[in-house]
């Protein structure tokens, strides 16, 4: 299941943003601290321990935007994605994690009305997935899809499509989804595939409270024995957010929970790696306090 999890999070979370009437964007600095190393081996608790400290950055600018004579839009957008992370290994015999890792993309954007409750969704990004001990042109992904997408109604919309990428080395299609619940009301839910879930009161205008459950991660092409591989982080995190509206374009989230779920995994750049089972578990660390806050913007 571990092994899904790093895949989703490679290949749908960028499938699954939208795309702005206006420019919008967000900056967010995540923090984990220091927790034990779970041997995969054994699944002993050593004395070993590492953190994990990120900062994250994502903008979204629309290039064209034409109503359609139902007042459906098109839209034109060209979005910037970054995350920089670092992480402390205290008392590791050999290295085994990675100290820092980067991922930056950038993309274009296009989504247009179909008939009747149909619109697609295109997308193209180039990115750099790396743990910067050496960067080559393994270390560039490219990613390009096209969703279609039935909006069931104004709070439900799937969406399914073919997404190239050559994260396994050579160019293949992958299965891409979009999926996205959500209510308005003062008492409001939120269920997005495969980020997570929340549910929330707003108990004011500029106030709202949320319980989250959401799926988090970050990718890295890696030599291991001079081969090319892909090391995959990610997290399950559940925790209570505040978020605070400020004015009409400025937003402020904190986030205050646990880690369910932290783990590392490192797998061949072949299609067959998402299926095949290892005979061990992944590296992974015991739960612990997860803090974030963030900043979004919407002009």
């Amino acid at each position: 299941m571990k092994k899904q999890f790093f895949y989703l999070a490679l290949f749908f979370v960028p499938i699954a943003g939208f795309a702005q009437s206006g420019i919008g964007g967000e900056i967010k600095v995540d923090y984990v601290p220091f927790s034990n190393y779970v041997r995969p081996i054994d699944s002993m608790k050593t004395d070993s321990k590492s953190n994990f400290k990120r900062i994250q950055g994502a903008l979204e600018i629309p290039l064209s935007i034409k109503m359609t004579a139902d007042n459906k839009p098109k839209i034109w957008a060209v979005y910037l994605q970054g995350s920089y992370a670092t992480m402390e290994n205290k008392n590791y015999e050999e290295k085994l994690f990675p100290t820092r890792l980067l991922n930056a993309q950038v993309g274009v954007k296009h989504i247009r009305p179909l008939r009747g409750k149909w619109s697609i969704m295109a997308m193209a990004s180039v990115g750099v997935y790396t743990d910067l001990e050496q960067i080559t042109f393994d270390d560039v992904l490219l990613q390009g899809g096209v969703i279609f997408i039935k909006n069931f109604n104004p709070n439900l919309a799937l969406g399914i499509g073919p997404v190239l990428t050559n994260a396994f080395g050579v160019p293949m299609i992958m299965p891409g989804i979009y999926f996205n619940w959500e209510t308005q009301d003062a008492f409001h839910f939120k269920i997005a595939f495969p980020q997570g879930a929340e549910i929330g009161y707003r108990f004011k205008p500029n106030f709202d409270l949320k319980a989250v459950v959401e799926l988090d991660g970050m990718t890295a092409e890696i030599n291991q024995n001079g081969k090319s591989m892909l090391l995959g982080y990610q997290q399950i995190l559940a925790g209570i957010r505040p978020q605070f509206k400020i004015g009409e374009h400025w937003t402020v989230e904190l986030t205050a929970g646990t880690t369910l779920l932290r783990s590392f995994q490192t797998n061949d750049r072949k299609i067959s790696s998402i299926f095949k089972e290892k005979d061990i578990a992944d590296p992974r660390f015991t739960t612990t306090f997860y803090g974030a806050t963030a900043l979004k913007w919407k002009f």
